[in-house]
């Protein structure tokens, strides 16, 4: 006989990602002094909540033609082949495959597909609520972060500096803010 993690407020469903009030954000170490950060404009997102939160699911795409440093130049060198190839990989893809408690929060394990590559990555997830909104509907908010290696999913490029290290870090923190709304039919 297995227990079951009681969440307060825990509302089970298909959830679609709401893009306009969720942002996909990184952040990378830049000529070994700073970090430069950055978004996706453009994803979607299917969240599904069991009954079981463990048996939960997400399915994530984001549109890797729609990254934004807010630097235009530069936006335009990491859609090139140098880093995220977009011309031919158009897409980053997220595929849970585990939900697990872990203390008050939760570890979502899932395959990252970037540039064709595909390998397990762990979101350290806290789970925000779940409530109304002012349209009728329902709304659930999570937050989540990783640490990948661009290097692993062949973004390999190293641009060296004078005097040693390299301008672009190889550690890149993925920041999740997300907030999904109940599906009615």
């Amino acid at each position: 006989m297995s227990s079951t993690i009681q969440i307060p407020g825990y509302v089970l469903g298909t959830w679609d990602i709401d893009p306009v009030h969720s942002t996909v954000g990184f952040s990378v170490r830049h000529m070994m002094v700073s970090k430069v950060r950055g978004y996706f404009r453009q994803f979607s997102g299917e969240i599904v909540t069991a009954a079981d939160p463990a048996q939960s699911t997400v399915t994530a795409t984001v549109d890797m033609d729609s990254i934004d440093t807010r630097q235009e130049q530069r936006d335009a060198h990491i859609k090139s082949a140098d880093f995220f190839d977009v011309g031919n990989h158009t897409s980053m893809t997220f595929r849970s495959t585990l939900v697990e408690p872990h203390g008050d929060d939760w570890k979502v394990t899932g395959d990252l597909t970037i540039k064709g590559t595909a390998l397990p990555v762990v979101l350290h997830l806290e789970l925000n609520g779940f409530g109304p909104d002012a349209y009728g509907g329902t709304r659930a908010g999570f937050s989540a972060k990783t640490e990948i290696s661009r290097k692993a999913y062949g973004v390999d490029i190293d641009m060296p500096m004078d005097g040693g290290g390299v301008v672009v870090g190889d550690k890149i923190t993925v920041e999740l803010e997300i907030e999904a709304v109940l599906r009615t039919a």
